[in-house]
């Protein structure tokens, strides 16, 4: 696998990680289970993005003075444009967790740690699925194409869909889980389990715990090829994905009382996923430049968050 990833860019960039969940935990600790604010949500939210862009800016720098200028702003643009698609599909993502926490009645206060274990666990799951990934892609090339369809077929069917909400009571693994567990029909704090009369019963939480990690595997088949269409290094596929993943709790929060503003964007991230289901099957006949992808992204996301504003959605 062709990367720019030395090791002791791939050790300093886990040991960011690890110190910024571990901020994120003592932070939530010391706040305790509380109603997040939107202040305090922008604020966070802001803060991610600067890391990335720090980030980006040092990858640029370490580029340039190792290689060329041109090789660096081929890489800075590849990361930003790895970013902004997985930011954008981590909106839908958000919406899927809005449903799961309203269809469950999770308190305000509650989804604060529900969310950052599905952080964790998403981040977990897609650095293994990105390394699983980019060893298929270097000795199978014809994976692109199958990605690329993959894509093409979801972004399709994300349109066919439309806006209509999947049943949750009909959900396979939530079924599952109430016939294998004893389930507390309240919530106990912020407790997976608990005892009640000697009676060892899974809480709601625990409920909306593995649903979150469900989503987050769904959502990662989703993005993981979407990214290998902008750059098949592993290192900036990984930082890229990681760091649109950090700044995923405080997005919700940020994001979950304007879902219904937005109400096509969903339409908008289903022509980012045909648009680029198209440029990977299409990768050994013309490569759609970098910064074409990055602009063509960010207007279809622009257009549709412009058009739910301006076209009301229907009642019912």
């Amino acid at each position: 696998m062709e990367t720019i990833g030395t090791w002791w860019m791939w050790t300093g960039f886990a040991v960011f990680v690890v110190i910024a969940i571990a901020v994120d935990l003592l932070v939530m600790r010391q706040q305790g289970a509380h109603k997040v604010s939107f202040k305090e949500a922008l604020l966070w939210s802001a803060i991610w993005v600067f890391l990335a862009f720090v980030f980006n800016g040092l990858l640029w720098w370490y580029l340039r003075d190792t290689t060329t200028v041109a090789f660096a702003n081929q890489k800075a643009l590849e990361f930003l444009t790895g970013y902004l698609v997985e930011k954008a599909l981590a909106v839908d993502n958000i919406f899927v967790f809005l449903m799961i926490f309203t269809f469950f009645a999770v308190p305000v206060q509650y989804q604060k740690r529900a969310l950052i274990i599905g952080v964790i666990g998403a981040i977990v799951l897609r650095a293994l699925m990105i390394l699983i990934g980019a060893w298929l892609i270097a000795q199978f090339h014809w994976i692109l194409y199958l990605f690329g369809l993959f894509l093409l077929l979801t972004g399709a069917k994300m349109l066919w869909l439309g806006d209509q909400k999947p049943d949750l009571e009909q959900n396979p693994v939530l079924r599952f889980l109430r016939g294998r567990f004893k389930i507390l029909p309240e919530f106990d704090g912020e407790n997976f389990f608990t005892v009640r009369n000697g009676v060892r019963y899974a809480t709601p939480l625990f409920l909306v715990i593995c649903m979150i990690g469900i989503t987050d595997v769904i959502f990662a088949v989703d993005s993981i090829p979407a990214i290998f269409a902008i750059t098949t290094d592993p290192f900036i596929v990984l930082t890229s994905n990681i760091f649109a993943i950090l700044g995923l709790r405080a997005m919700y929060f940020m994001l979950a009382d304007m879902a219904d503003r937005f109400h096509l964007l969903s339409y908008g991230l289903a022509f980012v996923l045909m648009f680029i289901g198209v440029k990977m099957l299409l990768i050994d006949i013309y490569k759609i430049p970098i910064g074409i992808s990055l602009g063509f992204v960010a207007f279809l996301i622009a257009s549709s968050m412009v058009a739910s504003l301006v076209i009301k959605p229907k009642p019912g």
